[in-house]
């Protein structure tokens, strides 16, 4: 089959797979504290996540990558790996990953690592308790250390993911990053995104990480890295600290010219990018046939459709580019 290139001539190599829209913690620039989950008769099953990820491998998909949501939480989740790993065997897939929010993953750490993956993300805000609560409303910081401890353990490769709040972490960025590079970690920061509804006040939020990183650099030597990692973070190595810092900037730095990603919900939609609602649905096509070729038309179909890239703005902050929050497209 040929490989997926939408129509600005951007080849479709990443897959992200939400497995999930449930999540153990309720941070507080992703949802609200009282969120309503879908029924979990929407979701796809695990044979239909799996049918799904096998036709976008067939189409020149290198990179899956598994996010909710919390991943950890959907059952039978390492069962799912493990079936999606014999793309990996055969060599159509060159690596799956998964991004959790640790708080499960000292109990999965050792089944990730038998399934055939590598290298994981995990979302860490805040080394302080009270600030972690805060961000997460879940006091649960013990068990997300615990789960790094144990990823580092079983041979995974640990990759640290924080949102940077003018507000409630800012004045930590400089620990939190020494903290990563210290355990042999890379850290990326991240600016919050203006997706869905939530009891805060994205504007007070906002912390640009240009202007982080003219801060880091009054006192760190900052060397500029060609390294990709398959995502939209450009990175640094900090001369200082020996270890690698991405910045994804997706409002003060626009990375959509080499977008390589499609995202998957759970429910079946294919989202064409993270900022626009521009989607396919894949569910039907996938349950009406059970010969693929329906869903295959149904994705090339999607792909034609890309847009150029997201409208994320700044001054649009108080209200969100998209209704959808960030666990139900797993951001």
């Amino acid at each position: 089959m040929k490989p997926l290139v939408d129509p600005f001539g951007r080849a479709i190599t990443y897959l992200r797979v939400s497995v999930t829209d449930r999540c153990d913690l309720r941070c507080i620039y992703c949802m609200k504290e009282r969120m309503r989950f879908l029924p979990r008769d929407e979701l796809l099953t695990l044979e239909e996540l799996d049918r799904i990820a096998a036709a976008f491998v067939a189409r020149g998909v290198r990179r899956l990558r598994f996010t909710g949501g919390e991943p950890l939480v959907r059952r039978g989740f390492i069962d799912l790996l493990h079936a999606v790993s014999r793309h990996l065997r055969n060599g159509a897939l060159d690596e799956m990953l998964v991004t959790t929010n640790g708080v499960q993953l000292q109990a999965f750490a050792e089944p990730l690592a038998r399934a055939g993956i590598k290298r994981i993300n995990v979302s860490l805000d805040s080394l302080d308790h009270a600030t972690f609560a805060r961000i997460s409303r879940r006091d649960r910081l013990n068990e997300v250390l615990a789960g790094i401890d144990a990823a580092k353990a079983a041979g995974l490769k640990v990759k640290i993911n924080t949102v940077a709040l003018k507000h409630d972490n800012a004045h930590e960025i400089t620990d939190l990053i020494q903290w990563a590079h210290a355990r042999g970690f890379d850290m990326t920061l991240i600016e919050t995104m203006p997706m869905g509804e939530i009891d805060a006040d994205r504007t007070s939020q906002f912390h640009s990480l240009a202007k982080v990183r003219e801060d880091l650099s009054a006192f760190w030597t900052l060397t500029d890295l060609p390294d990709r990692t398959g995502g939209p973070a450009r990175y640094v190595r900090v001369e200082e600290t020996g270890g690698r810092l991405g910045f994804i900037t997706p409002l003060t730095h626009n990375f959509c010219e080499g977008c390589s990603r499609v995202r998957l919900t759970c429910t079946g939609k294919l989202y064409l990018c993270l900022g626009q609602e521009a989607n396919a649905d894949l569910r039907t096509p996938l349950r009406e046939c059970a010969d693929d070729g329906p869903l295959q038309a149904a994705i090339e179909a999607a792909i034609m459709r890309r847009p150029k890239g997201h409208d994320f703005r700044i001054e649009r902050l108080a209200r969100p580019a998209s209704e959808r929050h960030m666990s139900v497209t797993g951001g």
